[in-house]
């Protein structure tokens, strides 16, 4: 098994050097059953990181350099040097790594042997117990990584999801990653940020692909030398990319046009069912009769925008998915001229426009969404061949 530690440099000449020596001399060779190879990725440091690297190739067989004339950023630099482990060195862990001490050289052995174990993606968290963050940090800087960086992003990415509570510090930059199945399936090639943000879109991917995530403890230190990658811009840059990973994932965007449906159908229901109350319509016609042209209207929509992935088709199918969506939405159609009885009894017809969106947000929609993607539009399982 090969793992490529990939370590983004610029201006990293006071560090780089001893961190390659350390790495080679101390840390690898207490692994057992893995070939460690460093891959530097330096956007032609002013300062000549690159050089320094370049001479250290000499003694080492196993460190290799990506060059670049520009300055991409760390996100930039990641995914470069993510492409080059797979496609070069044909990596089967790939590890992100500080080259300024910040991050312990001896957790690596530890996030390996969390890969033996069966783990897919492991995270040095500085949030768990034996983790921690430099006593000499301000609070401001406390704040931003604990609260700011970890509880909002996690919050924005993950909540109510069991990821919220598994992963603790989100931006961490300590993370092993197996590549096969995981990191050959991400999209590197369209990253909402090239800067900090990177790190939550790596995590959220890797999550997405159903990664089996461990965490261990990182006590992260002092940068010794160098400049820090961390820029006034950092913290909006990590809530840009966690606002737009949540937004555009898919389960979002089909949650907000279900939403989108069940407000028209909310719509035609008080609509119809203020008309039929003038009309006088007994209590059951009024909320029955109301009930089903909003049925009606969010099978239409639904089908034709919510779940166009799995449109229903053809006049067989539509007619016979039809039939079958009233009879899964009796549930809430029973519940709506159930708790609208009731309410007419006890607190009288008047209240009807204050009753029903309170019955559809509170129980209609939520019974409706586990129908429709449970009978309904079911994703078909693939065929096996």
């Amino acid at each position: 098994m090969k793992a490529v530690i990939v370590i983004p440099t610029y201006n990293e000449a006071n560090s780089i050097g001893k961190m390659i020596d350390y790495l080679f001399e101390k840390v690898f060779p207490s692994v057992k059953g893995w070939t460690c190879q460093i891959l530097v990725v330096d956007d032609t440091s002013p300062d000549g990181t690159y050089k320094i690297v370049a001479e250290k190739q000499k003694k080492y067989q196993d460190l290799f350099l990506s060059l670049s004339k520009e300055k991409s950023g760390i996100g930039g630099g990641y995914v470069r040097g993510f492409k080059y482990a797979m496609d070069e060195l044909h990596a089967d862990v790939i590890i992100e790594f500080d080259a300024d001490f910040q991050h312990p050289p001896e957790d690596i052995p530890v996030m390996l042997a969390e890969i033996d174990k069966g783990a897919d993606y492991v995270l040095g968290s500085r949030n768990i117990p034996g983790g921690s963050v430099p006593k000499s940090w301000n609070f401001t800087r406390v704040f931003l990584s604990k609260f700011g960086g970890g509880f909002v992003a996690r919050i924005i990415l993950f909540f109510p999801w069991k990821s919220f509570f598994q992963i603790t510090d989100p931006t961490t930059g300590l993370k092993a990653s197996r590549v096969k199945g995981f990191v050959d399936h991400m999209d590197l090639d369209h990253l909402y940020s090239r800067q900090f943000g990177y790190k939550l879109e790596f995590l959220y991917q890797m999550v997405k692909l159903k990664a089996k995530v461990k965490e261990i403890p990182l006590r992260f230190s002092l940068r010794e030398t160098g400049e820090s990658k961390i820029s006034p811009q950092t913290p909006k840059d990590i809530l840009r990319s966690a606002i737009l990973l949540r937004w555009f994932d898919p389960f979002t965007q089909k949650i907000m046009k279900f939403g989108t449906v069940g407000f028209a159908g909310y719509l035609v229901n008080a609509l119809t069912l203020l008309l039929f109350t003038r009309l006088n319509f007994p209590s059951w016609g009024a909320w029955g009769l109301s009930t089903e042209l909003a049925i009606i209207n969010n099978f239409i929509f639904n089908n034709i925008w919510t779940f166009r992935d799995q449109q229903i088709k053809g006049v067989r199918g539509l007619v016979s998915k039809f039939l079958q969506f009233n009879l899964t939405s009796t549930g809430g159609l029973l519940i709506q001229v159930g708790v609208g009885m009731v309410t007419d009894y006890l607190i009288g017809s008047q209240y009807r426009q204050i009753v029903l969106p309170l019955t559809v947000v509170f129980l209609v929609l939520p019974y409706n969404y586990l129908m429709y993607t449970l009978v309904i539009w079911r994703k078909k399982a693939p065929s096996q061949k």
